[in-house]
């Protein structure tokens, strides 16, 4: 669905994109990971034509971009940097004329476009007052709702929920991934670990405007190799294993090539109280961190 190699972008002395590989596959939900500043935005901005790459190559839908963009763009929907929108019209006459402006469908059938898209958002209710009167998280449905009008094969949005309310976050990951079991390709650019670790399949990295990490999520996540037992006597605990502890963090000890079971029966067996035994796995945050450069502390763990 998207695929560049080499992909650079250069603002004089500034390398903002440095030799990015992409591989974004059909049916992913792909959460594009970086700091703010990291160059994920001019990214997307060169997957979509709107900033012309310094070298490299980008494919989207199987054509080169910018050049297919007259095949490719009627088949993506996007949001970035906050929705396009005139300001003075509403919300509903926004979408009718973005929908008369391309291949959306009949005209006979356009109200219910704009109807549908609206009820998806979350706007369906929406009155006929200004784009200019909306709050920042209604700019962002709308935007959402100028994504989905003609119903793309590939979304590919940046920071969709800025804005938004807890409520308003979870119903647009609902959407998300309701979308994506439906055929949707997605394509998510954002700086909050949570919102990516609770929609991806697959994650990409950027750091410095370099990918240093670009894989599926349940790889990522896979369990270390280590248990985390937890026990009020830790000390008594590790003179029992015989130097297999690796780590002591308060009554956490992390334990290398343990089985969960013979672990909690040796432990029981020598009169060492268990409160806890798990296998130890990496979380998101954990990955990003250790594959970004020291003193990237521009992310959002929300």
């Amino acid at each position: 669905m998207i695929r560049t190699q080499g992909l650079t972008k250069r603002f004089r002395h500034v390398l903002a994109v440095d030799a990015l590989d992409l591989d974004v596959r059909e049916g992913d939900v792909y959460g594009f990971l970086g700091a703010n500043g990291s160059g994920k935005t001019t990214t997307v901005r060169m997957l979509l034509g709107l900033v012309l790459a310094t070298s490299g190559t980008i494919e989207v839908l199987g054509r080169s971009m910018p050049r297919g963009a007259r095949e490719v763009l009627p088949q993506v929907g996007s949001l970035v940097e906050g929705p396009a929108a005139y300001s003075h019209l509403s919300g509903r006459a926004n979408l009718a004329l973005f929908d008369a402006m391309g291949p959306s469908g009949p005209r006979a059938t356009r109200a219910g476009r704009v109807d549908d898209a609206l009820e998806r958002v979350g706007l369906g209710g929406v009155d006929r007052r200004p784009v200019r009167a909306y709050s920042l998280g209604m700019r962002q449905r709308l935007g959402l709702a100028l994504a989905l009008l003609r119903q793309p094969r590939l979304l590919v949005l940046d920071e969709p929920t800025n804005g938004l309310d807890p409520q308003g976050i979870r119903e647009v990951r609902d959407l998300l991934l309701e979308l994506n079991a439906a055929g949707t390709t997605v394509f998510l650019s954002s700086h909050l670990l949570a919102e990516v670790g609770h929609l991806s399949t697959r994650v990409g990295v950027l750091d410095g405007g370099r990918m240093v990490v670009q894989e599926e999520l349940a790889v990522l996540l896979q369990p270390t190799g280590r248990v985390v037992v937890t026990t009020p006597d830790p000390e008594a605990a590790r003179a029992l294993l015989d130097g297999r502890v690796d780590l002591v963090d308060g009554q956490r000890l992390f334990v290398r090539d343990g089985d969960p079971a013979e672990l909690n029966a040796r432990l029981v067996a020598g009169g060492v109280p268990v409160t806890a035994l798990a296998e130890e796995r990496r979380t998101l945050e954990d990955v990003v961190l250790e594959a970004s450069r020291p003193g990237s502390d521009r992310w959002s763990r929300a």
